[in-house]
């Protein structure tokens, strides 16, 4: 069994074991991390060695921890990054550069259509019909998207988020609510095998699949960093939130809204935003939650995702795709038959 795993911020982790008998054997670590003193990896190595392979991460990362001598230190990885790399590799999980990643940055869809084509797109990638792509959003007109558990109520003022001209509509990822103007913000789509994040928890697969943006937007002068679960952030303030989906047939659906030129006071009076939420964020005012992209570089939306779009292909590979008519006919539909309708809307009211 071989299996690597990039930490988050951190360094590469790879593991090479034989799984004798149901237990790991002739385990052996490696990476680019830091460790002291020397012999603490052979400590973890044999602490390895008889661990049962239907052990869960968790016991995998008390066995490490217990095997380290007293004041061992640890930088770029951790016990728990040793259990991910484990998993990954008694489940064969797959890396980016196993794939052929195709890029759709296409035209304006409302706010609607894009809950489509996040569906359509994903079911697509987990049939195998479509290569795992990265979608960037285009929009022309105001929207607000409310997470799959949301209650729409709650959330939203209606009668406010009328009077200013937004469409409201619901997602099939959990999470909160997106304030979304035209031209204000930077969303993008993942629609990825789910092999990619086998073995990882949910909050480890959030910033894995993120960690090309912080990556991006460090080269930017932005000093981006990822704050469990799913907000992208700096010392200055939030910079956007991630959604997650896990579909039946073996796709994940990553989303992830960045604010660029958010009007702040507007979005406070579209969205109902309790008091306790913004307590917990340490922030007295939601309008100043959101730190804008576009204050922190100087730069147009399109140059930073053309910056975006250029870390990804360097990192990963990318190749220039489009959506297909077959494609744009099946979110229609959907738009038809579930995204627009009340029922979708008002299933959690």
């Amino acid at each position: 069994m071989h299996g690597e795993f990039k930490v988050p911020g951190g360094k590469l982790v790879v593991v090479d074991f034989e799984v004798i008998d149901g237990k790991l054997a002739d385990f052996r670590l490696a990476g680019d991390f830091f460790l002291e003193p020397d012999d603490a990896l052979e400590a973890i190595n044999a602490a390895m060695n008889g661990i049962s392979s239907d052990s869960e991460s968790v016991q995998i990362a008390a066995a490490v921890r217990a095997a380290l001598p007293e004041g061992a230190t640890l930088l770029g990885f951790s016990p728990e990054a040793v259990a991910t790399t484990v998993r990954r590799a008694l489940q064969r999980a797959t890396s980016w550069k196993d794939y052929e990643w195709e890029l759709i940055h296409d035209r304006s869809f409302p706010p609607v259509m894009q809950m489509a084509l996040d569906q359509v797109l994903a079911e697509e990638v987990g049939a195998g019909i479509r290569k795992p792509t990265l979608r960037i959003w285009e929009w022309d007109s105001p929207g607000v998207v409310i997470g799959s558990f949301q209650s729409l109520r709650n959330e939203v003022d209606l009668e406010n988020a009328k009077k200013f001209g937004f469409d409201v509509v619901r997602r099939i990822s959990g999470g909160g609510a997106m304030f979304m103007e035209a031209g204000s913000v930077i969303t993008y789509s993942i629609y990825a095998p789910a092999d990619l994040v086998h073995g990882m928890t949910f909050a480890d697969s959030y910033a894995f699949l993120d960690e090309w943006v912080i990556v991006a937007l460090k080269s930017l002068g932005i000093e981006a960093s990822y704050q469990p679960l799913n907000d992208i952030t700096s010392p200055t303030g939030k910079i956007g939130g991630a959604a997650q989906k896990r579909l039946g047939n073996g796709a994940v659906l990553h989303h992830v809204t960045m604010s660029y030129d958010m009007d702040g006071e507007k979005m406070v009076q579209v969205l109902r935003i309790g008091r306790e939420k913004m307590s917990d964020k340490g922030t007295k005012s939601a309008a100043k939650r959101v730190d804008p992209l576009r204050s922190q570089t100087g730069l147009s939306r399109a140059e930073i995702i053309d910056r975006m779009e250029e870390t990804f292909t360097k990192l990963y590979g990318l190749t220039p795709g489009s959506l297909t008519d077959d494609e744009i006919a099946r979110a229609e539909a959907l738009v038809s038959e579930k995204f627009g309708t009340e029922e979708w809307l008002n299933r959690v009211p």
